[in-house]
């Protein structure tokens, strides 16, 4: 078989037959073909056509496939889930900002603690404000990653205590939280950890000196009945409860709660079996305080007098004026009637001898919700002199005063959340008693606009001291 009847079969041009066949021989010499007849070198041809053949139907398949394919993939479900790839890692970029954002506000919040814990208010509340701008609850925020922390770190410290076989630090604070936890009474599981340690408190790092947790619960307990005094002052300890657990036992002994409602109505003070406790018969029945005053403000429009010169000219005088009742647990009351505003009064009911002539003295005494005052005028030795001396003159142009005693009935109301801080009129009237015997008495309507209402105010400065403890 000739060479060109080869590539007639193979459908390749000769031209590229020869070049393969030059290409096949060239690594061994040249090899020329006679004529024709050459066997070897048609052999060769034909099996590098054959490849060539198989090369292309190998492309021609996977060019299918690799269409087929594409098509495929456009067409699957798995693109959808591509794009939501991508949309998850823009939620994750969003969540990275975000958790910046809260970590600089976090940031900027504890340099407010840390200047307002150094005196630094103002600059303060300039990273307060900074912060909450940033995230609105940032504090919450913080509060709840500092106490996951401290559990973190409790338990930790607790599984290494436990593996080593010694015990952990806060030994004593794990049994008040974990055998106690089916107890719901705050106060019994404190009187069962009380018995345990037989300890006021616990120091919460080490002292050099004699620690307050020293004292005996009987020294505790008068040091106690210092802070509320004579003049019961319960709010004080409220305060001190919030010291610690030990100090929080303290302030509910029934004792000091029993000693303060006798004070305040006396031996006879009613049921206990309608109450739990003496401490809730003080907050809840009615009652008046003692570490303010109760003040009244009253305003109203007077006609004045025609001037002599314009007969159409007719004034109004706008009256304003306040009204001070200051009470003490041994029933005595001061009353002042004045129109300066309560921050130069209050300081003239500090003592229950004022020296301010104008301050009326009596006594009050209370009937369930009523208050009943009765107060008299302070008779001064001046007084009394000047009395003397125009009664030896017998004058008798002198207009008789007499002696004026005022009978008052109040109502005791509470407002919102503020237990027992009104006082409404009920009665009102004046009785005064001449030199000559004669006596008359004078009952006022009590209109609303013209009486109003008294509203309690804590005074600083009515508690500051303490004189005699709570007996």
């Amino acid at each position: 078989m000739s060479s060109n009847q080869c590539n007639e079969r193979a459908g390749t041009a000769p031209a590229s037959t020869t070049g393969a066949a030059e290409s096949s021989n060239g690594g061994g010499g040249t090899s020329s073909s006679s004529g024709g007849d050459g066997v070897e070198g048609d052999e060769q041809e034909e099996s590098s056509s054959s490849s060539r053949m198989e090369k292309s139907s190998l492309e021609d398949v996977l060019s299918t496939f690799r269409e087929q394919w594409q098509r495929e993939l456009e067409s699957s479900p798995r693109r959808d889930v591509k794009v939501l790839g991508s949309a998850e890692k823009d939620a994750v970029g969003d969540l990275g900002e975000s958790s910046s954002i809260e970590n600089e506000a976090k940031n900027l919040f504890l340099k407010g603690v840390e200047h307002e814990q150094s005196g630094k208010l103002y600059e303060a509340i300039q990273f307060y404000r900074r912060a909450v701008q940033l995230v609105p609850d940032i504090e919450f925020r913080l509060y709840d990653t500092t106490s996951k922390l401290k559990s973190r770190e409790r338990e930790r410290h607790d599984s290494e205590g436990s593996a080593d076989g010694s015990e952990p630090e806060n030994e004593r604070e794990a049994d008040t939280q974990s055998e106690d936890e089916d107890e719901s009474d705050l106060l019994t599981r404190l009187q069962k950890f009380f018995t345990r340690t037989r300890c006021v408190c616990i120091p919460q790092q080490e002292q050099q000196g004699t620690h307050v947790s020293a004292l005996p619960m009987e020294i505790m307990l008068y040091i106690l009945k210092w802070v509320v005094s004579s003049d019961l002052d319960m709010r004080s300890l409220e305060m001190c409860s919030l010291v610690c657990r030990g100090f929080y036992l303290c302030s509910r002994d029934p004792e000091i709660w029993r000693l303060a409602c006798i004070r305040v109505w006396g031996v006879n003070c009613g049921d206990l079996s309608k109450y739990e406790s003496w401490r809730q018969m003080f907050l809840e029945r009615p009652r008046l305080h003692f570490n303010g005053c109760y003040i009244s403000k009253t305003t109203y429009l007077r006609h004045g007098e025609n001037s002599f010169q314009d007969q159409f000219y007719r004034p109004w005088h706008l009256v304003e004026y306040y009204r001070y009742l200051r009470f003490f647990p041994e029933g005595r009351v001061l009353m002042l009637t004045t129109p300066d505003d309560p921050v130069s009064c209050v300081g003239q009911l500090k003592y229950r001898t004022p020296r301010n002539t104008g301050v009326l003295l009596g006594h009050y005494r209370l009937q369930d919700f009523r208050v009943v005052l009765v107060l008299k005028r302070q008779d001064t030795p001046a007084k009394i002199a000047v009395n003397n001396r125009f009664r030896n003159r017998r004058r008798e142009n002198i207009q008789d005063m007499g002696e004026q005693t005022f009978h008052m009935v109040l109502q005791i109301h509470s407002y919102r959340n503020r237990m027992n801080s009104q006082l409404e009129w009920e009665h009102y009237s004046v009785k005064t008693k001449y030199r000559n015997g004669v006596e008359s008495t004078a009952a006022f309507d009590l209109p609303g606009n013209r009486y109003p209402p008294f509203w309690f105010s804590r005074v600083k400065s009515y508690t500051a001291e303490s004189e005699t403890p709570l007996q």
